[in-house]
């Protein structure tokens, strides 16, 4: 089974319903309980073995206990998708306070942390697992007037990469996608008003990126995909430090 950390309309779906049609049991984890409930009923209702879980996520102490309450309804965990979307909005670097930027350390960096010390015993004695996170591609690109919740993605690419290469001989997969765009269907693009791709607001269609993540979890050849790529509007694959 997937479970899906920061579970939303766009993306979120989109990897559940990916999952699904190849067997897997979703859970969806968030913090508002009328945004799960309408999940699940969507889900619910295209015959997907789906449950929802209310949890705050930038309470990394919280995570053991939502763990173990997936393992009570569906037995095992075989995959987790982090991706929810930090408070943290985008500030000039030379704007940045040191406040702001430690209230924003727990979502993208510390719970992360949280959820694969709760689910690494278990992919560790089954020699199988994978962590999937979900990140902005100014994690990967830092550009100016980015700052603010583009260090905080870094910091967690970083841990990731090395996640990848410690885990990989052990049969645990760890990748990251970086997605330089508005996912369409999410909340954060229904905000902006992004419901049609522009140079400066492109949109991707998160069937694409859920299909990404299947192709990255079945190969395992890779720890890293941006998309679109910055430069050519496809996709970058950045190849594993091991093999």
């Amino acid at each position: 089974m997937i479970a899906i950390f920061g579970a939303g309309p766009g993306l979120g779906v989109s990897i559940a319903q990916r999952f699904a049609a190849e067997g897997f049991r979703v859970a969806l984890v968030a913090r508002r309980k009328d945004r799960l409930d309408a999940l699940v009923d969507q889900l619910s209702a295209e015959v997907i073995d789906t449950a929802g879980f209310t949890a705050d996520l930038s309470v990394p102490k919280e995570i053991p206990t939502v763990i173990e309450a997936i393992r009570e309804r569906f037995g095992r965990i075989d995959v987790v998708e982090y991706g929810p979307i930090p408070s943290t909005g985008f500030t000039p670097a030379a704007e940045l306070a040191p406040d702001t930027l430690s209230q924003g350390i727990p979502l993208p960096v510390l719970t992360p942390l949280a959820v694969v010390q709760s689910v690494l015993p278990e992919w560790t004695e089954r020699g199988d697992g994978a962590f999937l996170m979900t990140t902005g591609a100014t994690a990967v690109h830092p550009r100016p007037h980015a700052s603010g919740v583009g260090p905080l993605m870094a910091a967690a690419r970083n841990w990731l990469y090395s996640l990848n290469g410690e885990l990989a001989e052990s049969g645990i997969y760890a990748g990251t996608l970086s997605v330089a765009a508005f996912i369409g269907g999410s909340e954060a693009a229904e905000a902006a008003g992004a419901s049609e791709p522009t140079a400066a607001f492109p949109v991707v269609d998160p069937v694409d990126l859920a299909s990404l993540y299947w192709d990255m979890y079945t190969r395992r050849d890779r720890v890293e995909e941006v998309y679109p790529d910055f430069k050519t509007g496809c996709h970058t694959t950045l190849a594993p430090l091991v093999s």
